[in-house]
């Protein structure tokens, strides 16, 4: 996996978190996955087409995208119900869209799927053929990890 894949999504996660939520956001230490994964809870997953081909992955728990969905929204929201959905959607994909901009800016050309969100408990995301580059981002709303899967077609 090219670093000049990677880079864009970790920038502009770090960037936008920090936009969105207020306050600090640490990033915590890179590390690479290569077999099944078992997700927090929450996952909002976004896949790419075109000069490569893969996935980028907001995972959570439900606790923090409780959190985050109530920052966004200036309220306390009690359950994750349609509005809470919406706005970690929304998150994912505004990440994934400016990270693409970059990319396209790069000369690199990705077509994006709408943000699919999935919840529950023993959920696991399967790449058998790529690495994935894992990236925590710790906010004062929890942690958030970007989870990117992206391999050149050959």
């Amino acid at each position: 996996m090219r670093v000049e894949y990677i880079n864009p999504f970790v920038e502009t996660a770090y960037n936008i978190l920090q936009e969105v939520l207020g306050g600090e956001v640490r990033r915590g230490d890179l590390y690479l996955k290569s077999t099944s994964m078992p997700v927090m809870g929450v996952a909002a997953l976004v896949g790419l087409a075109g000069d490569v081909e893969g996935r980028v992955l907001f995972d959570m728990t439900m606790e923090t995208a409780m959190n985050i969905a109530s920052k966004m929204n200036g309220e306390k929201l009690t359950e994750f119900d349609a509005l809470a959905k919406a706005t970690v959607t929304e998150l994912a994909n505004l990440i994934t869209a400016q990270a693409v901009t970059k990319l396209h800016d790069l000369g690199f050309r990705f077509d994006l799927t709408p943000p699919a969100l999935f919840t529950g408990d023993k959920m696991e995301i399967s790449d058998h053929e790529v690495e994935a580059l894992i990236v925590p981002m710790i906010t004062d709303q929890g942690k958030v990890e970007v989870n990117v899967a992206i391999r050149e077609h050959i």
